[in-house]
């Protein structure tokens, strides 16, 4: 009973979709920009619907999906942090690419405000807002089961869980990374996934059921 809340489909577990994708913008204003900053994957996806010339541009990947995607749709990855800490993408960013003019290219809503945060260290961020992410909606009945394992991909699964569902004490959640953690209500028990990746995710549920002490 390994539920996943991410729209992908992935063998050995049930799939839940939480979100859905709305693209907002036709275009994609690159003005005088020469670096892109991406930091999930459906950014990515967004982008090559909307204007495939953002190959042209190098990159910035925060997280291991969205490097992934990059790759994947033929982009170029100049930098990706290990770790998505905003401290350290600021100092990064700061030394390797204080002369280059950044997009970020982005969801309507964000974990982490990249824009305020760069400013800080006197780098002015461009952003330009590519889709939007909305709840899906479920019948009580479609409520995960009394003891499953619940994997959250991000921020937006867990508010999106909460607007379906309750919240049962016999549920474990897997969580993609720290900045979903952030999201998930306290009462829930949990573990974070070892790598940022939905399989990592999969990986770690199998073990919560071989370990019945986790």
């Amino acid at each position: 009973m390994i539920y996943l809340l991410s729209p992908l489909i992935k063998d050995e577990t049930i799939s839940l979709p939480m979100i859905k994708f709305e693209l907002l913008a036709n275009e994609i204003d690159f003005g005088e920009s020469n670096l892109l900053m991406f930091t999930s994957k459906q950014a990515v996806v967004s982008a090559d619907k909307i204007d495939s010339r953002w190959k042209e541009y190098d990159t910035i990947a925060i997280g291991g999906a969205t490097k992934k995607k990059i790759e994947e749709l033929g982009g170029r990855v100049l930098y990706h942090p290990k770790e998505f800490y905003g401290e350290v993408l600021a100092q990064d960013i700061k030394s390797f690419f204080a002369n280059k003019r950044i997009l970020y290219l982005r969801p309507e809503e964000i974990s982490f405000d990249s824009k305020g945060f760069l400013a800080k260290e006197g780098i002015d961020l461009a952003e330009q807002v590519l889709y939007r992410t909305s709840c899906c909606t479920y019948p009580l009945e479609a409520k995960p089961k009394e003891g499953a394992t619940i994997i959250f991909t991000s921020p937006s699964t867990i508010r999106c869980f909460f607007r379906n569902f309750t919240w049962d004490e016999s549920y474990t959640a897997v969580l993609i990374g720290k900045a979903t953690k952030a999201h998930l209500p306290k009462e829930c028990r949990y573990v974070v996934a070892q790598r940022p990746l939905i399989d990592s995710c999969i990986k770690k549920a199998k073990e919560i059921y071989k370990n019945s002490d986790i």
